[in-house]
């Protein structure tokens, strides 16, 4: 793998322009559900050939990813939408990695491809071969990245996990809804997301890494550490103050007035004056001029102090005309976004005139609508490509690695594919 392009490379399209950065990288993912697949799609994306490992359907009908048979929305047969919006782009390859032909087949694979990728409980991958020590005699610089809860060592290394326990435990329902209501987890599996990407930029910093030395390794990735990590600048203030950050009414900053959310004749509206300079406009666009010379509202301090007696002058304002007449007079003088449904927010026609949805063609489902991957190279978003039908790809790949018809009959015959 090349690291610099050179000016004719770049005029001639033989890096970065015309093709997407990773192209010609090879990832073999043993993925499930949410948050490795989200990571494994960013990469796909970014135009890495990710071939996504899933167990063989057994007598009783089970196999592949589970979230194939995530509800309540299903494409046919093994396939629904759930499992479309984290998989798109990736080839699907059956095989029962806890049988000695399937580590074969693995290590055939791994001889080719650059990362393995794995998002199973963390004393998982040392059983089935994905680290770096079962993998290195076959490929000295193959990269092997776990996403896991808790990691591979210590006394949770074997403790199933999910993206809500996680919320839980790193304080982030304490820390949402408003202050006189229960514990509220975020709306999303935020922290799955976070740790998806968190792992496809370490993975790809890995690649790095092993490109220029020859070497690859280990890159671990939990939940837990994730979350914990994104406590961020109320984690510093506890551990250097003793300062425990509380919720604040309206979803507000913990810290700075007025910075919440405010009630419109239609709806609510979400105002963020952080700088002196955006409560000045505040106050000039609602009418409220008279609030820049009152003592109480003059500095930070002072309207933290005084937001009840603040936030009724504005309730008043911006109560008497709806959130489309203010966003129209707040457009890009005061930071504000109305406060959407998740329908009103799909259908924004900012959204989709950004190119924020695209239709991927589907069998079950022509013009199945996904969303875009947020990143634009040159300019663009990366085409979105459907994800695949449960084993797809596998006998195109073993063909490929080298195994006849009869061979490739027998691994089938033992459920080995």
């Amino acid at each position: 793998m090349t690291l610099t392009a050179t000016r004719d490379d770049v005029e001639t399209g033989g890096f970065g322009i015309a093709e997407p950065p990773l192209k010609g990288i090879r990832i073999i993912a043993a993925e499930q559900y949410g948050a490795g697949p989200f990571a494994t799609m960013y990469l796909s994306d970014m135009g890495a050939e990710v071939i996504k490992i899933e167990p063989p359907k057994t007598d009783k009908g089970a196999g592949g990813d589970s979230s194939r048979q995530s509800g309540p929305y299903f494409l046919g047969e093994d396939d629904s939408q759930f499992f479309q919006t984290f998989n798109l782009g990736k080839k699907s390859l059956t095989l029962d990695l806890r049988h000695p032909e399937g580590q074969a087949v693995l290590h055939r694979l791994v001889a080719g491809a650059d990362a393995v990728l794995n998002n199973l409980r963390g004393d998982q991958p040392a059983k089935l071969g994905l680290t770096h020590a079962a993998l290195a005699s076959v490929k000295p610089s193959i990269v092997c990245a776990h996403l896991s809860g808790y990691g591979r060592e210590g006394e949770r290394a074997n403790w199933p996990a999910y993206d809500y326990l996680m919320q839980a435990e790193a304080g982030f329902l304490s820390l949402t809804g408003e202050p006189d209501g229960a514990p509220t987890r975020m709306g999303l599996s935020i922290v799955d997301y976070l740790t998806g990407i968190t792992t496809a930029f370490a993975l790809t910093a890995a690649l790095l890494g092993a490109a220029r030395t020859g070497r690859g390794r280990d890159v671990d990735v939990t939940l837990y550490d994730v979350a914990m990590h994104q406590l961020t600048y109320p984690a510093t203030w506890y551990l250097n103050e003793g300062v425990e950050t509380t919720r604040r009414p309206r979803s507000g900053h913990p810290s700075v007035v007025p910075c919440e959310t405010f009630p419109t004749s239609d709806g609510r509206i979400f105002i963020m004056c952080i700088l002196p300079k955006f409560w000045e406009k505040l106050c000039q666009l609602t009418g409220l001029p008279e609030l820049l010379d009152d003592p109480r509202f003059q500095s930070n301090k002072a309207r933290y102090e005084n937001r009840d007696a603040l936030i009724a002058s504005l309730d008043a304002a911006l109560s008497t005309r709806p959130t489309g007449e203010w966003m129209a007079r707040f457009a890009g003088q005061l930071p504000a976004a109305p406060v959407l449904t998740i329908g009103s927010a799909l259908d924004n026609p900012y959204f989709r005139a950004t190119g924020g949805v695209q239709a991927v063609d589907h069998s079950a489902r022509p013009s199945l609508q996904v969303l875009s991957n947020p990143i634009r190279l040159d300019g663009s978003r990366a085409e979105a490509r459907r994800g695949p039908g449960l084993g797809e790809h596998t006998d195109g790949l073993l063909s490929e690695l080298g195994y006849a018809p009869a061979e490739i009959a027998a691994l089938r015959e033992k459920n080995i594919i």
